[in-house]
């Protein structure tokens, strides 16, 4: 499908993207903008989300909202309908990750691990959970979950944030089965090791040698290499694909 044609099956549609007020979030924003989807751009902080929104213009409305909080998330669908009236595609993007420290599992505290799995997997069930009247009643209703590719590689230092990625796998095909029936489709997509404005102390020069010398393809991933396959799983060439997860790492890992 070309460009025009993925604007014109956009155009009046609407997409909440959550974490969207950078990295990989705000460069999905963006591009649904692009597309000609209305979009919402949720974020824990309001001046991340307004500052994304407001580089969009009029196609763009700023939500402050903690994912893993069930009466927030439902306030902001309701300004979201209030602006938009509908809501046909969700990304669930907002995650804990680059303010997490590498440590040996038995280091992780449980808070800590309490608080990732709060966003990262309540989060993704809040958001379907509140969003799922309005996906049921779009002419095709689209979710979109953010994995990781760091699920298949087992990578270790991370247990408490593979875990939940791992989670969203499990999430996404579960829904797929419960929501099909109302000819919503959901998938996931699990990035590599993505560079984008958000700083990680953790990530040495070293440590993206090693990242690319393990890839296939040999150049550091961005969140632009995420917006294809986002796009098809948004747009109406996905209608028949649905439980599935693509993995975008550069060959990092062959699922």
């Amino acid at each position: 499908m070309s460009n025009a044609e993925n604007g014109q099956a956009a155009a009046n549609r609407v997409a909440v993207v959550t974490g969207a007020g950078q990295g990989i979030g705000a460069a999905v924003a963006r591009d649904l903008v692009k597309q000609g989807y209305q979009v919402a751009v949720v974020d824990l902080t309001a001046e991340a989300a307004e500052r994304v929104a407001g580089s969009l213009g009029e196609h763009a409305l700023a939500v402050e909202a903690d994912v893993s909080d069930e009466q927030p998330m439902a306030a902001a669908r309701e300004r979201i309908l209030a602006r938009f009236g509908r809501v046909d595609v969700l990304v669930n993007n907002a995650a804990i990750f680059s303010t997490l420290a590498m440590k040996p599992f038995e280091e992780i505290e449980v808070s800590e691990w309490d608080r990732v799995m709060a966003v990262n997997v309540r989060g993704v069930f809040v958001g379907c959970r509140v969003f799922s009247p309005d996906l049921r009643a779009a002419e095709h209703g689209r979710i979109i979950n953010l994995s990781s590719g760091a699920v298949l590689l087992g990578r270790p230092g991370y247990l408490h944030y593979v875990a939940s990625k791992s989670a969203i796998v499990g999430m996404t095909r579960s829904l797929a089965r419960e929501l099909g029936g109302s000819g919503v489709t959901v998938n996931a997509i699990a990035p590599g090791s993505t560079e984008t404005e958000v700083p990680r102390a953790t990530v040495t020069a070293a440590d993206v040698a090693n990242i690319i010398a393990g890839q296939a393809i040999k150049r550091r991933q961005t969140a632009d290499d995420l917006l294809g396959a986002m796009a098809f799983l948004a747009g109406p060439d996905s209608g028949f694909v649905t439980g599935q997860t693509i993995v975008v790492d550069g060959g990092m890992s062959f699922n």
